[in-house]
């Protein structure tokens, strides 16, 4: 799986003044008028990433704020952003920039920091008073979490929820509802009765307290729910009939590509399964991959699948609740979280040296309370086990297998466990280097990527189909095609069942070509939006529309470029093709390389229909 290179999110951090303590200016409102809650929004080990946000829960307008805490020794603040931040040996003052003091009545603001250390902030104070807006100084603490809800009385359309109570030393005053993470009810005691439900429909409840200062405490444990009626939404038998596509969490940077595009070209309505990609494989464990984009980011109305913008204080934003909004309204799309790719499976040889360590530090993370009802399982993206990619793995051929059985035997029969695989259908290739059949009883399919094959990465050609379904007179290397990929995967024991096709939602091509039949020399890759020799269908269907085919698969030649890609025709040869060879599915890479309405999609949906 392809991993292109992104610009990292967010604002530049600036290096700190570690100055000695800067007077406080009078205080611009009332300290009962605001409050400040911190979070860490990131922690490495050895250091973390640290957010404050100021809220005016007063009337009238704050002109300025200004933040004071403790921490222990030897956690300190690094470098900031968004606010001038001092100290004073282990007391730390943070003041708004120039254009960040003012907060009309409501407003909220935040800033971040890195730090380094474990410790908490202690002793805050907000403009001189009390952080949680109470007349104490240091103010309150925030609630702890409470009981995770439990479900009764279960109907077509309701369901009743208990939890216990939160604990806090000012006292809890009500509780937030949140159904897939957004909130429901406001109450005042620790039950609820949700009503107006969907018969036989899968929902996922957690509540948070709030106490007498408005201080949000810790999202509780989520409990599913499923309402009676209706049918089932199971997903798809294993095997057959899988829809699956790519999402990946840097593609709503510049390619502006949000989970809510999904909804509005239809190609949701005709998907079963997304693979999100990619969490990081680290220090022998799965690891977020982006912080920022995966959970945190805020998104507006307009870019909301539910139409409704993020606000500052919600348990959480980002891809990870526009996908819990997807699945609200498509319940049958079941989401996997892909862990690897290209850039990340260096990390997988140190995993394979303890296996069982390795499931379930991403057993923890798949199923973190925030976002567990999210996903359906787990994807693994090796590239390669015992083989080669960006980096070279000689962890042996027995590793793979080993892996994948402690990931079966972690996440259990009630998630699914799937993995992309290599094509590579030559004589002692990579499908030969691992165990690709005794792990396949642990898996529920393989998406096998059946694509990059050829392509510009050889700059002077021949130019070749980077996807060819079979094999042709002239092809650059024997066994590079999908035919004999499947045919060597059934060779190993692995069920044709278990076996996805993979299709490439863009092309590959050349420049400085002179003829337009494949095989001709080239002087290196033709230009690409983010890549070179590598460009999206959208852009290619009408820049360079296919000239031929050739070995089930498209090629244009236009000027003096040479692309090859597959179109909705060539899609349907191959969807044709898989369902001929008892296979699973298809999946493919990725959502954003298709058309505003979703035409790959589609082929790939009335393909297989």
């Amino acid at each position: 799986m392809r991993f292109r290179q992104r610009a990292t999110a967010g604002l530049a951090t600036l290096l700190l003044p570690l100055a000695g303590l800067v007077g406080l200016a009078s205080p611009a409102h009332a300290a009962d008028s605001a409050t400040a809650t911190y979070s860490k929004t990131q922690d490495w080990g050895t250091g973390f990433e640290g957010k404050w946000t100021v809220k005016n829960t007063g009337t009238t307008a704050i002109s300025s704020w200004t933040i004071q805490w403790d921490f222990p020794s030897g956690t300190s603040v690094t470098s900031a952003w968004d606010a001038d931040v001092t100290s004073s040996g282990n007391h730390w003052t943070a003041k708004n920039k120039s254009w960040n003091g003012a907060l009309a009545a409501g407003a909220s603001v935040s800033f971040g920091f890195n730090g380094a250390g474990s410790g908490s902030p202690s002793n805050c104070t907000l403009n001189g008073g009390s952080c949680d807006g109470g007349t104490t100084v240091p103010g309150d603490n925030p609630p702890s979490a409470a009981g995770t809800p439990t479900a009764s009385s279960v109907t077509d359309t309701s369901v009743k929820l208990s939890w216990s109570a939160a604990t806090d030393d000012k006292g809890v005053k009500n509780y937030d509802v949140l159904r897939g993470g957004s909130k429901v009810a406001t109450v005042t005691t620790t039950s609820y009765t949700d009503t107006g439900l969907t018969a036989g429909t899968d929902y996922s409840y957690t509540v948070q307290a709030r106490d007498t200062a408005d201080q949000t405490g810790p999202v509780s444990g989520a409990v599913a729910v499923h309402t009676t009626g209706g049918g089932t939404t199971d997903p798809p038998p294993t095997g057959k009939n899988v829809k699956l596509g790519y999402f990946t969490e840097w593609g709503i940077y510049g390619r502006n590509y949000q989970v809510k595009n999904l909804v509005t070209s239809g190609s949701a309505a005709k998907i079963t399964h997304i693979n999100y990609a990619f969490g990081n494989v680290t220090n022998g464990q799965c690891a977020i991959g982006d912080s920022y984009a995966d959970y945190d980011k805020a998104f507006t109305a307009d870019q909301s699948v539910s139409g409704v913008a993020d606000t500052w204080d919600q348990p959480l934003r980002g891809n990870f609740n526009q996908l819990r909004e997807l699945k609200a309204k498509y319940p049958n799309i079941k989401i996997l979280w892909s862990f690897g790719g290209w850039t990340w499976s260096g990390g997988f040889a140190q995993a394979a040296a303890n296996p069982a360590a390795f499931a379930q530090s991403c057993y923890n993370l798949v199923e973190d309370p925030r976002w567990a009802d999210v996903f359906d399982g787990i994807d693994i993206d090796w590239e390669y086990p015992n083989s080669c990619g960006l980096s070279c793995d000689t962890s042996g051929a027995a590793s793979y297998k080993n892996l994948m059985q402690a990931l079966r035997a972690k996440f259990g029969s009630n998630n699914l466990v799937t993995a992309a695989t290599t094509a590579d259908g030559t004589s002692g290739g990579k499908i030969d280097a691992a165990d690709y059949g005794g792990a396949s009883q642990y898996v529920d399919w393989y998406n096998v990527m059946s694509y990059d094959f050829f392509g510009a990465f050889a700059a002077q050609g021949p130019t070749a189909p980077h996807s060819p379904l079979t094999s042709y007179s002239g092809i650059p290397t024997p066994g590079f095609t999908t035919a004999d990929a499947i045919a060597k995967f059934k060779s190993k024991g692995v069920p044709a069942s278990k076996l996805l096709i993979g299709i490439g939602f863009y092309g590959r091509g050349w420049t400085g070509v002179t003829q337009s039949a494949p095989g001709g020399t080239a002087t290196g890759p033709a230009a690409g939006t983010y890549e070179q020799g590598i460009e999206d269908y959208k852009v290619l269907k009408t820049s360079c529309p296919s000239t031929g085919l050739v070995a089930g698969t498209a090629y244009a030649y236009c000027g003096n470029n040479w692309w090859s890609y597959d179109t909705p025709a060539t899609i349907g040869t191959k969807m044709s093709w898989a369902k001929s060879q008892g296979l699973g599915g298809a999946f493919f890479w990725e959502f954003s390389g298709d058309t505003s309405n979703g035409e790959l999609v589609g082929a790939i949906n009335s393909g297989l229909s």
